[in-house]
């Protein structure tokens, strides 16, 4: 049963990290299709604050990705890859359920 909550709390988070990284992708496209403006205090916070916890994880995978140019891909393989983890982690939870 703990075993179960711990993977059920992990999912969430995970659940929130994609939720983060698509709010950090609309963003980005307000700023970049100027209807919010980057100067703006709100926004500018906004988005440090987002850029501080997403880019431990974009980075990596930025470098080792090839340049692609104007598109940044690195924010859809993050969501598939941490997708990836809680479809494992729910088929751990439901393989220790039925033990």
């Amino acid at each position: 049963m703990l075993l179960f909550s711990l993977i059920a709390a992990l999912i969430k988070l995970i659940q929130l990290i994609q939720m983060v990284v698509i709010v950090q992708f609309i963003l980005s496209m307000l700023i970049a299709f100027n209807v919010v403006s980057a100067s703006n205090k709100v926004v500018s916070a906004l988005w440090t604050a987002l850029s501080a916890i997403l880019d431990p994880i974009l980075n990596p995978i930025r470098r080792a990705m090839p340049n692609t140019g104007a598109i940044d891909f690195s924010r859809m393989i993050v969501i598939f890859g941490l997708d990836l983890v809680v479809r494992v982690l729910a088929f751990l939870a439901e393989m220790a359920g039925s033990f």
